[in-house]
């Protein structure tokens, strides 16, 4: 094995991990409560349902844009992309008022509520990420 593939690896890989832990920086300031003390302090589950979700789906289309980039430039730009469409879909839903309010009914522990906030975000992150496959 050449040590250039190595360093090749290494560098989408690496920057692969760095776009998801920005991912995570950023969805926990866009979601209007508070992620980690949901999780982390209150055991949460709904929240922690929600958030798993949330990262699964950034990581889908970021997994995309590794396979079909034709250049290191190419996946940074298309995984920025894969985080601003998660960040966007994140904050339009967790802003939702009223009845089908996902920000109260996750604060409040709402199992199934977080539930499909993760599939939501699951679904949303499948379509982010066909529509990179070009």
């Amino acid at each position: 094995m050449e040590i250039g593939l190595f360093f090749n690896f290494m560098s989408f890989f690496l920057t692969a991990i760095l776009l998801v832990v920005s991912f995570l920086y950023l969805y926990s300031i866009v979601t209007p409560y508070d992620d980690y003390k949901l999780i982390f302090e209150e055991n949460n589950i709904a929240a922690a349902l929600g958030f798993g979700g949330a990262i699964i789906g950034v990581s889908i289309p970021i997994y995309s844009a590794l396979e079909n980039s034709v250049s290191y430039i190419d996946f940074v730009v298309w995984g920025i992309i894969a985080i601003i469409i998660q960040l966007i879909f994140a904050s339009i839903v967790t802003r939702t008022k009223g009845k089908y309010s996902f920000s109260s009914k996750i604060s409040q522990g709402v199992i199934s509520v977080g539930i499909l906030m993760a599939f939501l975000s699951i679904c949303i992150g499948l379509i982010n990420a066909g529509s990179m496959s070009y």
